[in-house]
């Protein structure tokens, strides 16, 4: 017993002895059925997990911006092309209604020109609003492409809900756009567009003006024996001016004959909504060799 005291006396065996049941206690618990953590355990966890947040987060945010800036060019990308093709259904879900009679003509042609044959493959451009003049006596917007994309006076311009008017001028950067709102057939630098109805090939008439207390487009000139009825969807003729075809103008929301009973005018609520644009398609002609 002496000599027992006399061993715990030594420090350091006395450590390693605690330190040796301690170990054969913890490889016990650790090694039998449990359900849950000891809080040991739950602690250095916790630590283990706290510290990798820390670190990983940030690490994790800087990876997450740099990989969002990489995708942001493709995502625009792919949000142009989205918006072009949307301009592109509304106009072609037109443009395949009338195919059946034009493949008629086009079989009986056999001398078609190239102009002929490609007179009718636009191109389309997105252009940003930049600025819009209120003025009641100039309605017009600026939008931030120009001859730079190859923008001409002239060039039809689009929402995807329908036509909102014409390219007047165009800089080095940037293109002003007289809206279909400043219309007024007594000004002789209105230029009016020529329409039709989708599906009744027999109905012509010119848009000259635009009643801003309506809100209503005037499509004017209409032949008395024409087919023209209220729900009608009037899209551009393009047979004036170079004008594009198949450009979505609005719906017939009454006819009446005109002054003189010669002729029909129609009242044509516009599809597009001439408020708050963001963004714009230009329509791009295809070249014509001279």
């Amino acid at each position: 017993m002496v000599e027992l005291f006399k061993l715990l006396g030594n420090k350091r065996l006395f450590v390693l002895l605690v330190g040796l049941v301690t170990f054969i206690a913890l490889m016990g618990f650790t090694l039998g059925p449990r359900t849950a953590l000891s809080w040991p355990e739950k602690f250095l966890k916790d630590s283990v997990g706290f510290v990798q947040y820390v670190f990983y987060k940030p690490a994790s945010s800087v990876a997450g911006f740099f990989k969002d800036l990489a995708n942001m060019r493709t995502v625009y990308q792919e949000n142009e092309e989205l918006r072009i093709a949307m301009g592109h259904y509304t106009r072609d879900r037109l443009k395949y209604n009338d195919m059946e009679q034009v493949n008629e003509q086009l079989q009986k042609a056999l001398n078609f020109t190239e102009e002929q044959k490609n007179r009718y493959n636009y191109g389309s451009r997105i252009a940003q609003v930049i600025s819009a003049n209120s003025d009641p006596n100039s309605r017009t917007i600026n939008i931030d492409i120009g001859e730079n994309a190859g923008i001409k006076a002239g060039m039809a311009v689009t929402s995807q809900e329908g036509l909102v008017g014409v390219v007047s001028h165009v800089s080095s950067y940037t293109s002003t756009v007289n809206l279909l709102t400043s219309m007024d057939a007594n000004d002789p630098t209105s230029n009016a567009i020529a329409a039709t109805a989708v599906g009744k090939e027999k109905v012509f008439g010119m848009i000259e003006s635009y009643d801003p207390k309506s809100g209503m487009l005037k499509m004017t000139k209409i032949s008395e024996d024409s087919d023209i009825q209220k729900g009608d969807e009037i899209i551009s003729s393009g047979i004036i001016n170079n004008f594009p075809k198949y450009m979505r103008i609005g719906e017939v929301k009454s006819v009446e004959k005109s002054e003189y009973g010669l002729t029909k005018t129609a009242t044509i609520k516009p599809y597009a909504s001439f408020l708050d644009w963001k963004e714009l398609i230009v329509i791009i002609p295809p070249e014509v060799k001279e």
